[in-house]
């Protein structure tokens, strides 16, 4: 195991998989990340605007450097077809250290 904490993982929902599959690309074709999930059929449950609602979407986990997250936010606001689209950064403490070498070196 090598320690993980330049590195983070990024949780954001899209509307479908069409926007899911085009966030995930540009991400990767910006170099901002090595790697995107995209997991499709999730159910979400929300408040928004004082209003209980649930809505069918697509989720991406980004694999992504804590110094590439300013730009990879950047990029996720100005093309998310939401207001306020989900852009959270998880930190991460250890893992292979193989795995953790691709990916810094998968982003520039």
């Amino acid at each position: 195991m090598k320690r993980a904490t330049a590195f983070r993982l990024v949780l954001v929902t899209a509307p479908d998989l069409k926007t899911a599959r085009m966030l995930a690309k540009a991400a990767l074709t910006a170099k901002l990340v090595a790697c995107a999930n995209v997991v499709p059929k999730i159910e979400s449950h929300y408040w928004w605007r004082g209003k209980l609602e649930s809505d069918a979407e697509v989720l991406i986990i980004f694999k992504a450097t804590r110094s590439k997250l300013a730009a990879l936010e950047k990029l996720i606001v100005a093309k998310h077809p939401y207001n306020t689209p989900e852009f959270i950064a998880l930190p991460l403490t250890e893992g292979n250290r193989r795995y953790l070498d691709w990916l810094a070196a998968s982003v520039t």
